[in-house]
């Protein structure tokens, strides 16, 4: 029976807002006194100073924040990090408890009416917990316990096809490819993961145009760049250690474009907080901005590249690298063809900026021959996504900008191992060859029908023909779209199950039973029957390396994923001939797995434990696009923003806010757009709010449509900002309740959430 009181939704409060004036830079001293205040409010300014001096260096652990790569030599001793990793660090290492007494004094639906801040504030999860059948209360339960009802859900089931096993970006190699082996012997390929939510549409487009679903740059290649491209990014607040590599960019006489809806003040000048002189004066980062509008990226380029080939056939040679293109591409006259049909006067509306501004890009792209185009979530969650990358691709090929030193493709990953778990078989989409390697090693029939993604496993709930979820890690509730669709889907569940180190707003949207399994966290000490252990992750960058945690665990009863993964699989799988128990004793046993596996690894154990770790292959970083359907970089027609708004109708995308990391939320301030202590707002353009009759702070509520359906997020607070016209900007996941679930990329099917149609009425 469901309970009623639940809430997936944060509360319609507001908390105070103060508005200030948006800074004009980035980072600096302020970035390193707000680390502190965290660092000193949540772990203890001694312990926490001790903590940063491990974080990201070769001997310490990987910050469980953004995938953006260390430097390969030397690192800096203490501040090879950023603010937001501070913040997570002391998210992780909190004296914050929630353990047994806690859940005995406070129930799950007196829980969900808190907002993710404070849910997330309440702090580590310290014991196995059980939320029996209408029960509103977690009580203890024993690990045994626990493992055997899981073991017994999923074997109950009429098929292994009724359970989700889902996987956020923070579990490590190790924990990633043991997962996936245990769901592909239970029978399914049932395997979303938070790749389907972000960078879906990078891996649809990149693998189909150059054969690999990754980026193809290096972090030395910024070094040598003659021009980066940012687009739909806002690093300041999401990748920050990103600027130190732009700014190196600049160092070395090169230069950047910025391309996106918010002029986001972390792009526009930065001071290095690892450099005290440049606390006070900052670099200027970006030499030109163009602030196109919501979804107008395929016809902003589109246009840039009308004006490269009207220069190129001025004088042949001049702007497009005509020998790659003959010798590494497929498909240039069928790209050249259509691109010829469109019209400059027909795209420009779309992308909101002047001609005069976009001909200025185009020149200093023309001009320059080594150039990185980086991107991430603005880009790659609309309906047209795979296109908007495809494009990105056909500007580089035109220009020879692919497996050179100081160019190539840059698709910026967010959580810390998104890019191992895919690697590591983490996909509902397996390629053959894959399955093949893993049935010769651990002799079984892998499944070969395609599993649910996100979207698709959220459907299957919704309509009862998925029973069990379990997550690795994550916030499912809050990271998702359609959120009371989801809340209804999960609720449905018969089991659901998360690993997990802090409580979220996941735990309390459950099905019929839910378990909260706590595992430890990256900053913690790993000790098996062997020893203590180390993992491996993966960086944005295709950099394979160690993390060893230096803490001891907060609590006796917390285990590793990896443990947690073998206990769950002893108990399930009856046939199995893996010896799950002894694999979870030495994770040599495990990389040892992974090295006869998947192709790369090789002398995985060895070369791990290199300083710095070791680059997997990478075809298109060696100019080498053979993987293919052409056996070439392949040329693409794609097509702009079908999207035409009403006169009272308006963009929305989801953004966040500077305290926050995905779905984790450190504090209520968005220092960076001059806004603190309130969640609950819209950026809009003050043209649109005098045409709608607003003013500053009127609070209205939204209203999204899709296909005629409506959804609706109440009280929200109107705050003029430079944003183009008819597009507006929202935090997630308060918004998240506005974006429909039928509403996705094509091809790729992530969720449009930079693209939500609205209307705005006052309250």
């Amino acid at each position: 029976m469901k309970n009623k009181n639940l809430k997936a939704q944060p509360p319609e409060e507001f908390t105070g807002i103060q508005l200030t004036e948006v800074p004009k830079t980035a980072a600096g001293f302020k970035a390193i006194k707000s680390s502190l205040k965290h660092i000193t409010e949540e772990v203890g300014l001694a312990k926490g100073i001790g903590l940063l001096t491990k974080i990201n260096q070769k001997e310490g652990f990987d910050c469980p924040g953004c995938a953006w790569p260390d430097p390969d030599e030397k690192r800096a001793f203490l501040a090879e990090y950023c603010e937001n990793g501070a913040k997570a660090i002391a998210e992780e290492a909190t004296k914050n408890r929630v353990s047994p007494m806690f859940f005995t004094t406070h129930s799950v639906s007196e829980l969900s009416k808190l907002s993710d801040y404070e849910i997330g504030k309440k702090g580590r999860i310290t014991h196995p917990m059980l939320l029996k059948e209408g029960s509103d209360q977690y009580e203890e339960i024993s690990w045994n316990d626990a493992f055997s009802l899981i073991g017994k859900e999923l074997n109950a089931l009429s098929s292994p096809d009724e359970a989700i096993f889902y996987t956020s970006g923070r579990t490590s190699n190790e924990a990633a490819f043991l997962y996936q082996l245990f769901v592909r012997q239970f029978g399914t390929n049932n395997l979303p993961d938070c790749s389907n939510m972000c960078h879906e549409s990078s891996g649809s487009a990149l693998s189909e145009t150059l054969g690999i679903g990754k980026g193809s740059v290096t972090l030395d290649d910024f070094n040598h760049a003659d021009l980066v491209i940012v687009m739909g990014q806002n690093p300041g607040t999401n990748h920050p250690r990103m600027l130190s590599a732009l700014k190196d960019t600049k160092k070395n006489g090169g230069k950047i474009i910025t391309i996106n809806p918010l002029p986001e003040v972390g792009l526009m000048n930065f001071k290095d907080p690892q450099n005290p002189i440049n606390w006070f004066k900052g670099d200027k980062l970006t030499d030109l901005f163009l602030q196109v509008k919501i979804n107008g990226d395929v016809a902003l380029l589109k246009i840039i590249m009308l004006l490269l080939l009207e220069k190129e056939k001025q004088e042949k040679g001049s702007v497009f690298d005509l020998e790659f293109i003959k010798n590494k591409t497929a498909n240039f006259d069928e790209f050249l063809a259509d691109l010829e049909t469109e019209s400059i006067e027909k795209l420009l509306p779309q992308t909101g900026i002047e001609l005069e501004t976009i001909k200025t890009a185009a020149d200093m792209i023309a001009k320059n021959k080594k150039v990185i185009v980086c991107w991430a979530m603005g880009l790659t969650q609309h309906k047209n996504a795979v296109d908007n990358i495809r494009e990105i691709v056909n500007l580089l090929l035109l220009k020879g900008s692919i497996g050179k030193k100081g160019a190539g493709t840059c698709p910026v990953r967010g959580h810390s191992n998104v890019q191992g778990d895919r690697t590591m078989g983490i996909w509902e989409k397996p390629k053959d060859s894959f399955l093949d390697n893993l049935e010769k090693e651990f002799n079984f029939k892998a499944p070969r029908k395609h599993g649910y993604d996100v979207v698709d496993a959220i459907e299957a709930m919704h309509e009862k023909k998925a029973k069990v979820f379990i997550g690795m890690g994550g916030n499912f509730i809050s990271a998702t779209p359609d959120t009371e669709f989801t809340s209804e889907a999960l609720q449905n569940c018969d089991l659901t199950v998360h690993i997990s180190t802090k409580l979220n707003r996941s735990h309390l949207i459950h099905g019929k039973k839910a378990l909260i399994l706590p595992c430890l966290g990256r900053s913690e000490k790993d000790i098996q029957e062997s020893g203590e252990q180390f993992v491996s992750v993966e960086n944005s960058m295709g950099v394979v390396h160690q993390s060893h945690g230096h803490l001891a665990p907060l609590s006796s009863e917390l285990k590793s994923e990896t443990a947690i993964v073998c206990g769950i699989a002893d108990n399930t799988l009856k046939d199995s001939k893996v010896k799950w128990n002894d694999l979870k004793t030495n994770y040599d046993f495990i990389r040892d797995k992974i090295e006869n596996t998947i192709p790369g690894f090789e002398n995985y154990n060895k070369r791990v434990r290199q300083k710095g770790g070791f680059y997997l292959p990478n075809n298109a970083r060696d100019n080498n696009f053979s993987p293919t359907k052409t056996g070439k970089a392949n040329f693409t027609v794609n097509k702009p923003s079908e999207i035409k708004l009403n006169e009272n109708e308006f963009m929305m995308m989801t953004i966040r806010t500077h305290d926050q990391y995905n779905t984790t939320i450190y504090g209520l301030n968005d220092r960076y757009r001059g806004i603190l202590n309130e969640r609950r707002v819209i950026l809009m353009n003050e043209n649109d709010i005098k045409k709608l009759d607003l003013k500053k702070l009127d609070v209205v509520n939204l209203t999204s449509h899709f296909k005629g359906e409506e959804r609706y997020a109440n009280k929200f607070l109107a705050i003029p900002y430079d944003i183009p016209e008819q597009c507006t900007a929202t935090y997630f996941p308060e918004t998240n309740v506005l974006v429909p679930i039928k509403s996705k990329a094509d091809i790729s099917n992530t969720p449009a959430s930079k693209t939500v149609i609205i209307t705005i009425n006052k309250a």
